[in-house]
């Protein structure tokens, strides 16, 4: 099994010592061809949409000290490096962004970088504004973890939560909160029996707890789901026994159901092209029972090392990091929530390859990602659109929230916004910009969709709105 761990580790050193959509339904474009100057190597970069419309990301490395950047692109392709890790003295501003991105309240980015820092190796916890402007908010020690290497998630307390690889009481990784303002706590670390290798961000489930992934571990060595409460206490959730998934690399991802889902990056059947198994793709319920919805062959692709993405026509999105037709560089896919899968796009090495983060929805309805390799032109990745067909939505910067306090809202055209509510309760709201409104949750709101009535026609969001106590 190639682990993120170990894979990660080499590149890190590799890379250290080196310096629109326009066309048919589900049709696949590279928007950007990475060259190093302006970035190399997107990893595990889930791409997030800003309070301005554009996308956000970052890559490992590249950039001006070859130690990774964030980025910003629009929805037409033309990408701006808004910041070069290693800029500051010894690398104290962090160094290999692996995990990407996640948008605040206040419509900053919060990430983290995997080494470098002002203790040298162990990474950082940073906040950038859209102009490029960077603060870090804390650097890892070891004791309190190291290592970060997937995306924080803004949960409903309007904290952010992160886990790290390494470090802890264990050295075997650990679970963080941080504040927007820098306030660090370390709720978890892992230690024997708990599973190892984290390298998939945490979902917070409808119970207000935390889920996540352990790509090996737990009670038979095939990696595990875990649970961790906001105070921290911690249980193995379920065990994979390789028949139903080994691997599970990258994380969950809570549908509409109120299930959870995600990818293992080996297992299931033994495949003469996958000896070990090509994946599969699993849901389990909140009381703990899992069901495998597919079980990968090469050609349709193998390996999803990146979690899912549930697009607003309510079928899942993903991608493999091997397989597919085009010479075993990965694919984008679509899977019906009964486990159909179709393959939308095989990447071809000349297009980018070996796709290792998840692909996003904009509110534009289209698809982005990245492809971390590629050949040629290519070899340093790429970003990729699809466009599906689905129409635009609104999102959320955080889908829960208590009465009278203000929610963000992301989407475009809201101009001459005449109305928005929740669940059908109206609100009042402020347009901030074509592409940003903010609306305080009345009284009487509950559980479900926002609607926002715009002059062009109503949209309504891709996921429920939670109203939490």
């Amino acid at each position: 099994m190639i682990s993120c761990r170990s894979w990660l580790k080499i590149l890190i050193v590799t890379l250290l010592s080196a310096t629109t959509l326009t066309a048919s339904a589900q049709s696949f474009k590279t928007l950007i061809t990475f060259d190093g100057t302006n970035g190399a190597t997107p990893v595990d970069t889930p791409l997030v949409q800003g309070t301005d419309g554009n996308l956000y990301g970052t890559t490992l490395g590249g950039g001006a000290n070859a130690s990774g950047t964030v980025f910003k692109i629009t929805p037409a392709g033309k990408l701006t490096t808004l910041y070069s890790f290693c800029s500051q003295p010894n690398c104290a501003d962090g160094s290999g962004p692996y995990g990407g991105l996640v948008l605040g309240r206040d419509g900053n980015f919060y990430g983290t970088t995997f080494i470098g820092g002002s203790n040298g190796i162990s990474g950082t916890v940073f906040r950038i504004k859209p102009d490029g402007t960077l603060t870090t908010l804390h650097n890892f020690n070891g004791a309190d973890g190291s290592g970060p290497a997937a995306p924080m998630i803004l949960a409903s307390d309007g904290n952010f939560y992160g886990i790290t690889q390494n470090g802890g009481t264990n050295n075997a990784g650990t679970i963080f909160k941080i504040t927007r303002t820098g306030t660090f706590k370390t709720l978890h670390s892992f230690g024997a029996g708990d599973g190892f290798f984290l390298n998939g961000p945490l979902v917070q489930g409808a119970d207000g707890s935390f889920y996540g992934t352990t790509e090996s571990g737990g009670a038979n060595g095939f990696g595990s789901i875990f649970k961790v409460t906001p105070s921290g206490s911690f249980s193995t959730f379920y065990s994979f026994n390789s028949t139903d998934g080994s691997a599970p690399a990258c994380g969950l991802v809570l549908a509409s159901d109120r299930n959870l889902y995600g990818t293992t990056y080996q297992g299931g059947s033994d495949r003469i092209d996958c000896p070990n198994g090509c994946g599969t793709v699993f849901k389990i319920t909140m009381s703990g029972t899992l069901t495998t919805l597919h079980d990968f062959g090469f050609t349709e692709g193998a390996d999803p090392i990146a979690g899912l993405v549930q697009a607003t026509d309510g079928n899942f999105y993903g991608t493999t990091y091997g397989g597919g037709s085009g010479g075993g560089w990965g694919v984008v896919f679509k899977m019906t929530p009964g486990g159909a899968v179709t393959t939308l796009h095989s990447f071809q090495g000349s297009d980018g390859a070996q796709p290792y983060g998840p692909v996003a929805q904009a509110t534009t309805g289209n698809l982005y990602g990245t492809a971390t390799n590629g050949t040629g032109g290519a070899s340093q990745g790429t970003l990729f659109g699809v466009l599906t067909g689905v129409g635009p939505f609104v999102g959320f910067v955080s889908n829960a929230g208590k009465v009278g306090q203000s929610v963000g809202i992301l989407g475009q055209g809201f101009t001459g916004t005449s109305s928005v509510s929740f669940n059908g309760t109206s609100a009042t709201f402020t347009v901030r910009s074509g592409t940003f409104i903010t609306a305080t949750v009345p009284v009487g709101a509950t559980n479900g969709f926002v609607q926002v009535t715009t002059p062009n026609g109503t949209l309504t969001s891709n996921v429920p709105f939670r109203v939490v106590p």
